[in-house]
């Protein structure tokens, strides 16, 4: 029988072993109960709607080449859905005004002749100034690797901007897409359920200033060494293993991180045989966009539940959208990369999450698994 007055385990070494047990495998395997399934819906829908509005028209446009930014621009509508009654439509046009700004600061580098090794240096700082924004913010689901996702879709080869204009170009297209996701939101705000006393909604974690900044450096800092191992490795998209790292170190505990990077990584592996099936038949843009529309609609419907069931969708929507972006691209050769880099990433920020971790994270997890 276990001496109720003895001290819980609290080594990095044994929150290791308490993040490697059975239990945390069982229990990255629980579908639990949605806080709200209309909301979600909800935000399906809006997000859905927004991209069967804006693709199409950036599609049509005299500036075709430009449907990815678009793309990006209506991932907007996402974020905001626990919000209080009446702070929605600013958390949707804050995100709308940080995914434009994404786009815009990073092509800025490119142009200005930044390298990869300062581009990714780039994308690791903003990472972290992404997650405090974000979560300061209260801006809710998903959170900063939206606003990730839109700036390494921007970054290449140095230079490679044929001029301002082209950065003026694709930063009206987010913002244009991103300015129509505040407007479908705010058009549909009355169908959203607001929590009660009864059943709170979930909110991101109020810190302290000085805890806050010290936990997006850290966040920087995974992004950063995530990103950089892979490039020295000879990846093509180092940002996707930057992107696997910060979602398992913004879980805000770490048994929590654990089961977002189990989560993460089956997903993604169950997601890139999907669309890998799909790019193999050569898509039309028309057919990505309807797989993109249903995509969008489907994934916020089962993300709450299980974080692995967002990620089988998750996946084919971001490859799906660099496809789009980059249609020069063969689609499939990118498929074992984002698995790779997601496993790779979500191994890095796990081990990172370890390392970092307080005394306090630690003595959490003891109790929770004790509990």
């Amino acid at each position: 029988m276990k001496d109720p007055s003895s001290k819980p385990a609290t080594r990095r070494l044994d929150a290791a072993r308490h993040l490697l047990g059975s239990g945390q495998l069982r229990e990255s395997m629980v579908v639990a109960r949605q806080p709200s399934l209309r909301n979600a819906a909800l935000a399906g829908v809006q997000s859905a709607l927004t991209v069967a509005i804006a693709l199409p028209l950036a599609h049509l446009s005299p500036w075709p080449h430009l449907i990815g930014f678009a793309a990006l621009g209506a991932l907007a509508s996402l974020f905001g859905r626990f919000a209080p009654a009446g702070r929605r439509e600013r958390i949707v046009l804050h995100a709308a005004l940080v995914q434009t700004l994404a786009v815009l600061l990073m092509s800025a580098a490119v142009m200005a002749g930044a390298g990869p090794v300062l581009q990714l240096a780039l994308l690791a700082l903003a990472s972290g100034a992404f997650f405090f924004i974000a979560t300061r913010g209260q801006f809710g689901p998903p959170g900063s690797l939206i606003f990730i996702f839109a700036a390494s879709a921007c970054m290449g080869a140095p230079g490679s901007m044929e001029s301002w204009g082209v950065i003026a170009q694709r930063t009206a297209a987010t913002g244009a897409a991103a300015l129509l996701a505040w407007t479908v939101c705010a058009a549909t705000e009355r169908w959203r359920q607001q929590a009660s006393p009864d059943a709170p909604f979930p909110a991101d974690p109020v810190w302290p200033l000085p805890r806050h900044l010290l936990v997006a450096a850290r966040i920087a800092l995974g992004a950063g060494i995530a990103a950089f191992a892979v490039y020295a490795a000879g990846a093509a998209h180092p940002a996707w293993a930057a992107m696997g790292a910060v979602a398992v170190m913004q879980g805000t505990h770490l048994h929590i991180s654990m089961n977002r990077a189990l989560q993460r990584m089956a997903g993604t592996m169950v997601g890139a045989l999907i669309v890998w099936a799909i790019l193999a038949q050569s898509p039309s843009v028309w057919a990505v966009i309807g797989l993109l529309v249903v995509i969008q609609l489907v994934t916020e419907i089962v993300i709450g539940s299980n974080y692995a069931f967002g990620q089988i969708l998750v996946t084919p929507m971001a490859l799906l959208m660099t496809f789009l972006a980059a249609p020069h691209v063969h689609g499939t050769a990118m498929v074992p990369e984002r698995v790779a880099d997601t496993l790779a990433g979500a191994v890095i920020g796990m081990v990172l999450a370890v390392l970092c971790s307080t005394l306090e994270d630690r003595l959490h997890l003891a109790r929770h698994r004790s509990g």
